[in-house]
């Protein structure tokens, strides 16, 4: 099976040289995604608007891919601020609750003072 690139049409994505997400077979492999809301290229103010963004952006990246959320493996979450993780474990729960991946959440600083999450995620296509 062939390399597949998977583009949002975020201008960062071509500035960095990144896609948004590559598919290599059963596997996708979606890069860290931040809380931008790339129709309006805002960033929200909180940590739960970003999370939002963020899984709506992871959402839509894995269908485009052919893929959905029930497929996602592995998650990562990079967080700003220890108390962010209290703020986003419940909603990060309403998306993979069920799913339940392997995880790892990290504190740390982002690329921009206004991001406050980060996501990524990866994929394996298995008989349903």
């Amino acid at each position: 099976m062939t390399r597949h690139l998977i583009s949002t049409g975020s201008p960062f994505e071509k500035t960095a040289g990144y896609s948004r997400a590559v598919v290599d077979g059963e596997w996708c492999f979606v890069a860290g995604t931040t809380g931008y809301d790339y129709a309006s290229m805002t960033m929200p103010e909180t940590v739960e608007e970003q999370a939002r963004n963020c899984m709506a952006t992871i959402g839509s990246t894995l269908e485009k891919a052919g893929f959905s959320l029930s497929d996602v493996v592995r998650a990562h979450y990079y967080v700003t601020d220890r108390g962010f993780v209290s703020q986003v474990f419940p909603i990060l729960g309403e998306f993979f609750g069920e799913i339940r991946p392997a995880a790892t959440m990290v504190i740390c600083q982002l690329n921009e003072p206004e991001m406050k999450i980060e996501i990524e995620v990866t994929a394996l296509k298995r008989d349903r």
